[in-house]
């Protein structure tokens, strides 16, 4: 096991803090981890896609899972497999697609962990018919505060904790995920514009759940008549009967490797140099607008293009300067569309330099008693940190979520106060009274944890 001290950030570069990191290769190295923690406690941590400071612990230790990275064989049967938590979505999908399954939920970036899907419930692009990641996993590995390695069930309280729970009841050591058969490694996609964000939101409605995945890019910087214009693409698994020749030639270079090379986005232009600024997202908005088809059904797709099509794209966290980046996502039920219009209009006016920009339709409620996911509309965008007042300004955007019953997405967050975080999910009591059953000692703590009062 390798050990060392090492100053970690999330995703999004900001509020560096110090800890002892810690690599086991084992369980038993992972126990010995929990067991010898210090007075600062220990925390999971994965590839660090987390944006925020869900998985830093300043002064404290944590333990990187990406040294646990076996995946065990599918049981073709029940459409099973167990793989240890720090296996990342990407390579899941790799070894999986070519045996013809897939993950159970995948969200829009493979470069996150089994076990942080699982700590964060990550959504991905089917919601409405799968829900998050947890929804799909029959079985979790869970080292908890005494040192013991517990087999953790849906239906469970420990479970329901767990699912969304940020590592704070425990390290996820690995996972059973029920898996999704598939008949080829193809996807058959749609792309649309729209000219406003009501003319996006009908056309995302617009056919119910015919084609399950789907989200919808907005330019942010849009005003006017053009307010929440944006770029919807739907999706839904190919048959073996459109083109089986190009779907049999998708399955054998997936079971090869894949083609080499960066995969390009359709109508997604170089992202511009330089640091972000509202003329030069403008411009690059508008050409990224202007280059995607007015309608268009039918493009056959890589899965791996389709569902992860961020991964085939250069970094763009320079261009967000030395202060970083700000991740803000936030979901608001249905019947609260005014409140998602009154949020574009106001980033719109404040001319946010915001190139990534997110809407999803969710479906159900998970279970996890801090899962974001509900019934709604979701947007995430990225803004530079270092933007005079944006922590302001996000404030009040909290306060305008919170009045229309919505939530901000805490595996994302890195300045929310935690007076709102209470008020946005109203599991928070039930999960902070299993905790002090679970850990009285406080063994699990991250920087986000402490923030919040979780």
């Amino acid at each position: 096991m390798s050990v060392d001290t090492v100053s970690l950030t999330g995703w999004g570069r900001t509020a560096p803090t110090t800890a002892v990191r810690f690599r086991p290769r084992t369980h038993e190295e992972a126990v010995a981890v929990v067991r010898g923690r210090g007075p600062r406690g220990v925390i999971a941590r994965g590839l660090g896609r987390s944006t925020g400071d869900a998985a830093q612990n300043a002064g404290g230790s944590v333990l990187d899972t990406t040294g646990l990275a076996r995946i065990g064989g599918v049981d073709a049967a029940a459409g099973l497999v167990r793989c240890d938590a720090g296996v990342s979505l990407e390579r899941l999908l790799r070894v999986l697609l070519p045996l013809g399954w897939l993950p159970p939920v995948v969200p829009g970036t493979g470069r996150v962990t089994v076990g942080g899907a699982v700590g964060s419930d990550l959504p991905g692009l089917d919601h409405r018919r799968s829900g998050s990641f947890a929804r799909q996993v029959s079985a979790l590995e869970l080292l908890t505060a005494d040192g013991e390695v517990r087999t953790v069930l849906p239906g469970t309280a420990l479970f329901d904790a767990t699912a969304g729970g940020l590592g704070l009841t425990g390290v996820i050591l690995g996972a059973t995920l029920r898996l999704r058969r598939v008949a080829t490694a193809l996807m058959s996609v749609s792309t649309e514009r729209a000219g406003d964000l009501d003319d996006l939101l009908a056309r995302f409605t617009a056919g119910g759940d015919r084609l399950p995945y789907g989200s919808a890019w907005i330019d942010l910087t849009a005003r006017g008549r053009a307010t929440g214009r944006g770029i919807l693409t739907r999706g839904e698994h190919a048959t073996l009967d459109v083109r089986p020749a190009h779907a049999g030639r998708a399955l054998e270079s997936s079971r090869s490797g894949g083609p080499r090379g960066r995969l390009l986005l359709p109508g997604f232009p170089p992202l511009p140099a330089g640091l972000l600024g509202p003329a030069s997202v403008a411009l690059y908005n508008e050409v990224r607008y202007r280059g995607a088809p007015r309608a268009r059904t039918g493009e056959l797709r890589p899965v791996p293009a389709f569902l992860h099509a961020s991964d085939a794209l250069p970094d763009a966290r320079p261009l967000y300067g030395r202060g970083g980046l700000v991740s803000y996502r936030f979901a608001v039920g249905y019947g609260q569309e005014e409140t998602l219009h009154r949020v574009v209009r106001r980033i719109a006016a404040r001319r946010g330099p915001a190139v990534r920009a997110v809407l999803q339709r969710f479906g159900a409620a998970d279970p996890g008693l801090l899962s974001f996911a509900a019934p709604g509309w979701s947007l995430a965008l990225d803004l530079p940190a270092a933007l005079p007042g944006l922590s302001r300004f996000l404030d009040g955007v909290d306060e305008e979520v919170a009045a229309a019953g919505g939530r901000v997405c805490l595996a994302k967050d890195s300045r929310m106060r935690p007076e709102t975080a209470a008020a946005m999910y109203p599991g928070l009591t039930d999960f902070r009274e299993l905790r002090e059953r679970m850990d009285p000692t406080g063994a699990f703590r991250s920087d986000l944890s402490r923030r919040l009062g979780l």
